[in-house]
């Protein structure tokens, strides 16, 4: 009995270990490299999507089933674990660490919604562009994290003003005078009525006349009861609770928006940008500037439409609210503002290291932009004899290291009766590094350019793009919707890091297989696969604001799918304008290869 219940426990387990059992005697009967390539993306693919075991682990298989099949030597795939990429990631860690450490990132994101004022809808967007911004340079996960206790902080404070506010009032409908305890903002009519109506009855005339509107001022305190959410909060009212679900929402998405921005925003980024220049070593058209160009108009269009869907789903589009900025008349707004202002005066003044990390943040952006801009000659054409060994990761590298020489405070020295005691501490340590280090990304990324070379080595992907010729006769913007969608929907139950890393060398194919430049399917499909809003474990940042109890997975999935929708239409926009003469999509590349279909399986 008890090894049934064993079963039972680690039924879905041992399905997943057994499908590839099963398949097994494929590869071993078709003995061909196409065959054999194929089941181990095949097993890979399963084990990713259903996260059986640890991404890291599965995106070791590569390195055990190629040599097995004989498809590469393990000299060879190990070396496919360790690339350009994760030279670029230690040094983005490198600065990641010391904006964390020194909460710099703190302090811009308080700075960012001080500016914008605490009107509600301003307030919301405040907290996007904060996040937005933080996520361009920081891990959508770490952003979120940090950017929740402040939106936290000013919810609940808001939900205790509003309380005080209506105790307040209360006080004035008792007949009880306090100018010292005046707001600043008005009443609302209802009350205004009901007021009056005490007022006139106290001095004996109009009874009769306020019954209709004492009649509609008790309609509308109901709507004012006490709202206990699924999760077990209780709310004052049900504004309050829809305002509480608008802020975690806009930090989970602007969390993973603002990532599309720049190539190290996110993984995803990172393994396009890696796969595409190892597969296409001819093309130097990706890199950090020509890709911030392509995704701010992006970012900024996404953000700014899904404020406006989260505004107008759950608080309602209030053209009036959403347009005074800066305008602090509410106590719910002055309350707000408190709690910021509190928040940012803790951080004190800003200190030595963050002023120098604040420095060595703008020098590597400057660094990215201007290693190889395009319509002026980079400080990359100064190794003219060497061109193109200096990329993004060799400017991350020069900052990166910075971090463990620079010292965190100024040189001082302790006496120690004769002895005088010099101490130094760098910006950040080795420790503290490792600590902040994404492993699992980059052996996961090590795994995926595993597979992409088993893939080109076997002469899979020519076989894949062979029987993908066919949909060449769909019109190019269908094809693109096609797998947008695909990478979409995809990426909602499985990883963004293992679905772009399976599709990649399936995509990559197929535009070579229709004639058609690889940018123009492979740069949507990429953005697109960030696109996890519906549900909380799609990704990190949505698990985190679930976790405060603000909101139910009907909330998520609701908001999650406009935001998809927004997202898809606003990349498709983008391929077919202004990306268009950014990368020449409208011809196929020299730097392409030629497709010729002379193999089979």
């Amino acid at each position: 009995m008890n090894i049934i219940r064993k079963l039972l426990v680690y039924r879905r387990f041992l399905l997943i270990l057994l499908t590839p059992l099963l398949l097994l005697p494929l590869p071993l009967v078709i003995r061909t490299k196409e065959a054999e390539c194929a089941y181990t993306l095949f097993v890979v693919a399963i084990f990713w999507l259903t996260e059986a075991l640890p991404l890291a682990v599965t995106a070791l298989l590569p390195a055990l089933m190629f040599p097995m099949f004989g498809i590469m030597a393990s000299k060879q795939v190990a070396s496919s674990y360790f690339k350009d990429f994760h030279l670029l990631l230690t040094g983005v860690i490198c600065l990641a660490t010391s904006i964390e450490k020194w909460n710099l990132h703190k302090r811009i994101a308080l700075k960012m919604v001080m500016l914008v004022g605490v009107n509600p809808a301003w307030l919301t967007l405040g907290f996007m562009v904060s996040c937005a911004f933080l996520s361009m340079w920081l891990s959508n996960t770490s952003t979120a994290a940090m950017v929740m206790p402040i939106v936290e902080a000013v919810a609940q404070q808001i939900i205790s003003a509003e309380a005080e506010a209506d105790a307040i009032e209360m006080t004035y409908a008792n007949g009880v005078t306090n100018h010292a305890l005046e707001l600043d903002e008005s009443i609302n009519d209802c009350e205004a009525v009901d007021w009056k109506e005490k007022a006139d009855q106290a001095n004996g005339y109009g009874i009769g006349t306020a019954h209709t509107s004492h009649t509609v001022c008790n309609i509308e305190k109901e709507k004012q009861k006490p709202v206990i959410s699924q999760t077990g909060r209780t709310y004052r009212n049900q504004r309050d609770h829809m305002i509480c679900k608008v802020m975690c929402l806009c930090i989970a998405y602007s969390s993973t928006i603002g990532g599309l921005t720049t190539i190290t925003g996110t993984s995803t980024n990172l393994i396009f940008a890696e796969q595409f220049n190892s597969r296409y070593p001819g093309c130097q058209c990706i890199n950090f500037g020509s890709w911030f160009i392509l995704s701010i108009p992006i970012t900024i269009i996404i953000l700014l439409l899904a404020w406006v869907w989260l505004q107008w789903l759950f608080l309602g589009f209030n053209v009036k609210e959403m347009f005074q900025c800066g305008k602090t008349k509410s106590a719910r707004e002055k309350a707000s503002a408190q709690v910021i202002e509190e928040e940012y005066k803790k951080l004190g003044p800003i200190s030595y290291p963050e002023m120098i990390t604040l420095v060595l943040f703008f020098l590597m952006a400057l660094l990215w932009f201007t290693r190889d801009p395009g319509f002026i000659p980079g400080w990359a054409s100064l190794f003219s004899e060497y061109r193109g060994f200096a990329t993004d990761s060799t400017a991350a590298l020069i900052i990166g290291l910075l971090f463990f020489i620079i010292p965190a405070k100024t040189l001082s020295r302790t006496t120690d009766g004769e002895n005088i005691v010099y101490y130094y501490t760098p910006l950040i340590t080795w420790k503290e590094f490792q600590a902040c280090m994404p492993w699992e990304i980059a052996i996961l990324v090590g795994g995926g350019f595993a597979l992409a070379d088993g893939c080109e080595v076997s002469k899979l992907s020519q076989w894949i793009g062979s029987k993908l010729t066919p949909l060449g006769s769909l019109p190019i913007w269908l094809i693109i919707l096609i797998s947008s969608l695909i990478v979409t929907s995809i990426t909602e139950v499985a990883s963004n890091p293992a679905t772009i890393t399976i599709f990649l060398p399936i995509l990559a194919p197929l535009a070579e297989a229709i004639h058609v430049n690889p940018l123009y399917i492979l740069i949507p499909s990429t953005l697109c696969t960030s696109f996890a809003f519906l549900l909380p474990v799609a990704n990190p940042p949505n698990a985190i604001v679930f976790s405060y109890g603000h909101l139910q997975v009907v909330d998520m999935v609701k908001a999650g799918l406009g935001v998809n929708i927004i997202g898809v239409a606003v990349v498709m926009l983008a391929v077919m304008t202004w990306a268009q003469p950014l990368f020449n999509l409208h011809t196929y590349p020299a730097w392409a290869p030629p497709f010729s279909n002379n193999t089979g399986l």
